[in-house]
């Protein structure tokens, strides 16, 4: 490994740890010419599906694009980075496993809901907006409701209310 500071190619490894779940191995690194220490990040490289867009068009994985989306669903959530990055390698998993070399654009944004609904409803509810495109309140109400009648009472009771029900004190 070159040495980001000096390119020395002389480094050695200092220490070594599992991190996002056990799929990257987190190495912290120190030069031998000039000492400095620096951490790098080793995963296994996936050969993702080509991607079957809504218009037929074909384009490449782009990890970038699914970072972006989950990480937009979630903004001002309180959900920890390595939770949100667990759920991204899930989603990544699950396409490379699939061992298919093409795969529906729907297929993956069923996956992100998949893995939203798990994490938090609000963002859920937020990706499942602007993926399933709803065009009205009458939409996002029927959302809103599938996935209250889904919730179990322990975790209904400890979540704030997305749209109260007209019995709900409104304090």
């Amino acid at each position: 490994m070159w040495c980001p500071f000096c390119s020395s190619d002389d480094t050695r490894v200092i220490d070594s740890r599992l991190a996002d779940g056990g799929g990257t191995v987190r190495r912290r690194r120190e030069c031998q010419s000039c000492q400095e220490r620096f951490t790098t990040f080793e995963r296994p490289q996936l050969r993702l599906p080509q991607v079957i867009k809504s218009d037929g068009r074909r384009e490449t994985f782009d990890e970038e694009k699914l970072r972006g989306g989950v990480h937009r669903a979630l903004e001002k959530r309180a959900i920890h980075t390595d939770v949100i990055e667990s759920a991204i390698n899930r989603i990544m998993r699950k396409l490379t496993a699939s061992g298919a070399r093409e795969t529906p654009s729907k297929r993956i944004g069923e996956a992100v809901m998949h893995e939203l609904g798990r994490l938090d409803d609000v963002a859920y509810v937020r990706f499942a907006s602007v993926y399933r495109q709803f065009q009205d309140l009458e939409a996002f109400s029927e959302e809103v409701a599938r996935l209250r009648s889904q919730l179990s009472d322990e975790v209904r009771k400890r979540q704030m209310s997305l749209i109260p029900d007209d019995g709900d004190d409104a304090a």
